[in-house]
Formats: structure tokens, C-alpha cells, sequence
């Protein structure tokens, strides 16, 4: 019986140990895309709070495509508003899709899903922010992308 109690002990630990090593699900919204077409003029804006101002945050272009994307790679521009500005901060990004071995995404079927990090964890001010996706490829509309999406995690 002790051994028993011994080994929960040790099991319980353990799964907790992990858990609190994670990081922590803050916001993540996905847009369907019209025809499987991302068109330039088409630009997801997400909205999203930051009240906890004491740890990094980390962020993630989520974007779903078929096996049919012609592209190893995807060029966006990041528009960023935070909070208490008037103005509008843009990055371009150039993020890599695939590899000399394949899609580096998950893949089911012939869908395949990228979560890419976007910099590195950030520690962010109070209130609410505003970031827009603009796909800048040379193709457009650009065929075969399900949808797109950020994701936001707290960093512990």
C-alpha cells in the first residue's frame, strides 16, 4: 500500500512538473479564406487585451494550406497597433513553409498546418492591440491557403 502511495506521489509530481513548464493559451483566431484564396485586398485584423504585463509573450502566424500551395515560403507584412498609440508599426516578415524534405508544418491528409513564431517573446503593456495581416506574394490572389490566424501565449 505504501508503494502505491508512493508511486502516485511520484506520478502526480511528475505530470504537474510538466504542466506548469507550458505555456499558457492567451488568444488564438483563425479567418477562413474565401475560395481557399488569400487576395492581397483581404486583411484579418485580431484584437486581443494584455492585463498581465509581467510576463513575455510569445506570438504565432497560424496558417493552414493544401499540398497544392505552389510557394516553399509566404511574405506578409505585420501591422501592429498597441495600445495609447496613433500610430501603426509594419514589419515584413519572410517566413519559411517548406524544406528540402517537405512541408515543415504538420500535415493530415493533404492539409497541412504552420504555427510560426513571429520574433521573439515580448514583454507587452496593458490594453488592448490590434495586428493585421497583408499577404505580399507575387501571386494573387494566392491559391490554395485555408485560412490564417495568430496565436498568442504567455511565456512562464
Amino acid at each position: 500500500m505504501k508503494q502505491i502511495k508512493t508511486s502516485l506521489f511520484l506520478i502526480t509530481t511528475t505530470v504537474l512538473f510538466f504542466v506548469s513548464c507550458t505555456t499558457i493559451d492567451l488568444y488564438e483566431k483563425d479567418v477562413n479564406l474565401p475560395q481557399h484564396q488569400w487576395k492581397s485586398s483581404f486583411k484579418p485584423v485580431f484584437t486581443f487585451d494584455i492585463k498581465d504585463t509581467t510576463v513575455p509573450y510569445r506570438f504565432f502566424l497560424v496558417l493552414r494550406h493544401t499540398e497544392k500551395y505552389s510557394f516553399t515560403n509566404i511574405y506578409l507584412n505585420l501591422y501592429i497597433k498597441a495600445p495609447g498609440s496613433d500610430s501603426t508599426i509594419k514589419i515584413r516578415q519572410s517566413l519559411m513553409l517548406a524544406d528540402n524534405n517537405g512541408w515543415m508544418g504538420s500535415g493530415m491528409d493533404d492539409i497541412y498546418e504552420h504555427r510560426i513564431p513571429l520574433g521573439d517573446p515580448q514583454l507587452l503593456k496593458a490594453g488592448i492591440y490590434t495586428f493585421t495581416l497583408e499577404q505580399i506574394m507575387r501571386e494573387d490572389p494566392l491559391e490554395h491557403v485555408l485560412n490564417v490566424g495568430l496565436r498568442i501565449e504567455k511565456k512562464k
